[in-house]
């Protein structure tokens, strides 16, 4: 019992919200759904007439609920539940009534449950495409309305609705079916009857199936049933129908001609006369269409869309291409328009479409004074003076035409007019650029193009409203730099192209205007320039060739392929320009670096390594370079510094590369030594001790590097007169070695080595310095007597460094030093040539 009385709250609960609509008819039909299971799962053995009758109710709305919302399936057991329940009513009715009144008043009470229930069972049929249930159930319902007489208008208008459905789902003998018993139902009780105009409905549609499904198969159904809907209620959409099965069963004029007077005196829109003429010629029927035409200004003379049959009438006479009798009829218009009778201000523009719909025809054509005739028709409603956006296009139309007749002077009137209407239309400056570049005019192109290249940043208002499409500024531009191209007009051309590379999106149209801007300005165009071409080559095209490679992963359209083949191609580019600037080493630096960045984008194949590399190394080797120069300290350690960054790329780089193959005489490895070893020398880096520890230790080093390093070890900024001894020191090691000393070299290395070991003017020396040099001294005595190649200037310096050495302890009181030294420089004596005598 408590779960009777909870299903029965819940039922009333849902009635009560749905009212109110709180919840939606999904939600409605799953509570009604589990209140009418809960239910059924309460019913008893033998049931009170109420519960029974509760039962019917609750399933039968539970049934039509998940119809409504197109779940038919679920219905269907409801709809059953519902039908079970009528037959037990129908049995306790009758097992307690005696009277035959009481049993047909009974019956009577069933036959409406059991006719809605059926109803419901054909529309859940129909949905799951269950014809023959359909039929049968809706058979059931008909055969009960001799009890129902009511129930005629419903069961009329859901048969119809069957039709519609079918009918939309292209079911057209389904649907031909649901019709005709839709109105058969509708005749059979006039008094609950649908109504003619219903009827008159039924039938319009019936015949429609009929011509969709099989004109050629059905027309003489399709005829009869809009004859018997004509009849039943005249309506427009009767008499158009029956128009078309007319027209496409291919009858004569003159049964068309029947069907139109049979709606002469009927009431009927201005645009269903112009769409009933319309269809007629379509259809060919020019004879019977224009003089259905002709025939309805005389039904709306008061009318003020008149000038609406006037337009159908220049559109068939030009489709049918009759364009002599179209120019009458739009002269007649043009004469109607300045004496009174002015088409309405839609059917003007209406009118306006259809002469440059016209005229763009013959323009394309290539048929220029022919379109300039149906322009000038457009032209002649505007009065002089007027400002229209429309009469601006309109003129630069008319421009484009004079053009290609060469009739410049008109071309350029047309163009000021346009001006004069609409002063900032990108497409009005774009007329003023082609005629500047006819003529030659390069500056008047040039400031054209400046202008187009600004509007096309920022399109006007009226543009926007026109719908101009967002790339129409890229295209005008792309088309200008073509058009100067074709007219040998570079420096134009450069102009366009630097515009259309700021605007273009697309990647491979991006591309090409760089690449072809970039080719233009290393032309002879730019030749006088080179400083401007610098920079509009580093700063702007290349560069946005460098954003734009890496916003191209994003771009669908722009495979992997076409990035690494124009990657390749601007990297090339910006290695030669590099070469070609070799006289200005910041431009050359500038270009070895954009080099190194557009490879990026390639494959690290070895050739690409390779070329990043050398990329890098002549960067740094430029920055050095510039760091050497007489530059502030902060410019100087600004250049150092990027020099490192390079550096450190490149090392990474030559890792890679070196596991490619064998390099064995390759520089790179000492080149990367110097150039790191210059930088953070002259940068005062804390790191430079740890990075010669390693080469110290290096077995296979050279000795010009060993002495390169020295050398840079005291060139200012930098001083570390430790780490040039030392330098020295191994590289005079290294010298010694040789299987033949090489004098020259050796006495160079040991010259610089005494220098930085013995500075002059010092006379309170250390001993320790002044043994170590000592020796030195005696190693360049011993290899000069081993040796005639030994530089007669070098002994003569040995001589002199030593005897002044000796000078030098004497003047401060150390006679026994002095006496060695000077002793050690006349040892250097003998070994003199032609000199000796100066000296001795």
């Amino acid at each position: 019992l408590q779960v009777e009385e909870s299903a029965v709250s819940l039922w009333n609960w849902t009635v009560t919200k749905h009212t109110g609509a709180v919840i939606s008819d999904e939600q409605r039909a799953k509570l009604r759904f589990v209140a009418c299971r809960l239910i059924c799962l309460c019913e008893g053995s033998d049931p009170p007439e109420a519960t029974i009758r509760r039962q019917i109710l609750m399933s039968m709305k539970t049934g039509k609920g998940w119809i409504d919302i197109g779940k038919a399936d679920l219905a269907d057991g409801f709809l059953e539940n519902a039908m079970s329940s009528i037959e037990k009513l129908y049995a306790k009715l009758r097992k307690g009534s005696k009277d035959e009144a009481d049993i047909q008043e009974h019956r009577t009470d069933v036959e409406k449950s059991l006719f809605k229930v059926l109803s419901y069972q054909a529309e859940s049929a129909v949905a799951q495409g269950d014809f023959q249930k359909a039929m049968m159930c809706v058979q059931r319902c008909k055969d009960m309305l001799v009890n129902l007489p009511k129930e005629t208008c419903y069961l009329s208008i859901l048969c119809y609705n069957f039709g519609v459905e079918t009918y939309e789902w292209k079911r057209y003998e389904q649907s031909s079916f649901w019709l005709s018993q839709s109105y058969d139902i509708g005749k059979m009780d006039m008094k609950y009857s649908v109504g003619k105009e219903m009827q008159a409905k039924v039938l319009r549609l019936l015949a429609t199936t009929y011509f969709e499904w099989d004109c050629s198969l059905y027309l003489d159904k399709a005829l009869k049933a809009i004859n018997l809907a004509n009849q039943e209620n005249l309506h427009p959409a009767g008499f158009f129908l029956k128009v078309r099965i007319l027209l496409k069963s291919g009858a004569s004029d003159e049964d068309i001609n029947s069907a139109l007077a049979e709606f002469t005196h009927f009431e009927m829109s201005l645009d269903f006369c112009l769409n009933t003429a319309k269809l007629l010629l379509e259809h060919g029927r020019e004879s019977v269409g224009f003089d259905f035409l002709k025939s309805v200004p005389e039904r709306f003379e008061s009318s003020p869309d008149l000038g609406k049959i006037t337009l159908l009438h220049i559109e068939f006479l030009l489709q049918n291409k009759r364009e002599l009798l179209a120019k009458q009829k739009i002269e007649e218009v043009i004469i109607g328009h300045y004496t009174g009778k002015q088409l309405l201000p839609e059917a003007l523009n209406q009118l306006h479409i259809i002469l440059w719909d016209r005229a763009a025809k013959h323009y394309e054509e290539k048929n220029y004074s022919e379109a300039l005739h149906w322009y000038n028709y457009s032209v002649s409603f505007y009065t002089p003076g007027q400002i229209d956006q429309n009469l601006a296009k309109l003129q630069r139309n008319m421009a484009s035409c004079y053009l290609h007749l060469k009739q410049v002077d008109k071309a350029k009137e047309a163009v000021k007019e346009a001006e004069r209407c609409d002063p900032n239309s990108i497409f009005t400056k774009f007329n003023v650029y082609k005629i500047a570049v006819m003529e030659n005019d390069t500056d008047k192109a040039m400031e054209a193009v400046i202008e187009i290249g600004k509007l096309a940043e920022k399109p006007s208002e009226h543009e926007d409203k026109l719908g101009v499409d967002k790339n129409t500024g890229s295209n005008l531009l792309s088309l200008a730099a073509q058009i100067a191209l074709e007219n040998d007009q570079q420096i134009v051309a450069i102009k366009a192209l630097e515009y259309l590379s700021e605007h273009l999106q697309d990647c491979q149209q991006l591309f090409a205007a760089l690449k072809c801007l970039i080719r233009l300005m290393l032309s002879k165009v730019m030749a006088e320039n080179a400083e401007k071409r610098w920079v509009c080559l580093k700063n702007h095209f290349l560069m946005v060739a460098h954003k734009k490679l890496g916003e191209s992963f994003i771009e669908e359209k722009f495979t992997g392929d076409m990035r690494i083949l124009e990657a390749h191609w601007f990297r090339k580019v910006a290695w030669n320009l590099a070469v070609q600037f070799k006289d200005s080493p910041e431009k050359m630096r500038d270009f070895f670096v954009l080099s190194f960045k557009m490879s990026q984008f390639c494959p690290s194949d070895k050739a690409v390594l390779v070329a990043q590399k050398t990329c890098l190394l002549m960067a740094a080797a430029v920055d050095l370079e510039m760091g050497r120069q007489q530059v502030t300290p902060s410019e100087q350690t600004e250049l150092f510094s990027e020099a490192l960054q390079h550096l450190q790329t490149c090392k990474e780089i030559w890792k890679v590369l070196k596991l490619t193959g064998d390099f064995a005489k390759d520089p790179t490895d000492t080149l990367l030594l110097l150039y790191e070893f210059e930088a953070r020398s002259k940068l005062n880096d804390p790191t430079l001790h740890k990075l010669m520890e390693s080469v110290w230790e290096q077995p296979q080093i050279e000795i010009k590097t060993l002495e390169i390093i020295a050398s840079l070890a005291m060139e200012s900024p930098a001083r570390y007169p430790v780490l040039c001894k030392k330098a020295l020191k191994s590289a005079l090691n290294l010298h010694r070695k040789q299987a033949v000393i090489d004098a020259v070299k050796f006495s160079k290395c040991l010259h610089s080595l005494i220098n930085i070991s013995l500075p002059t003017g010092l006379t309170d020396l250390d001993t320790c310095v002044l043994q170590e040099v000592w020796d030195y001294f005696e190693d360049a005595l011993s290899v000069v007597s081993s040796t005639d190649a030994y530089p007669e200037t070098e002994i003569l310096w040995l001589m002199t460094r030593a005897w002044n050495t000796g000078i030098f302890q004497y003047s401060v009181g150390k006679y026994k030093e002095a006496e060695q030294w000077c002793g050690l420089g006349m040892r250097f004596l003998n070994h003199l040539g032609s000199l000796k005598k100066s000296y001795e």
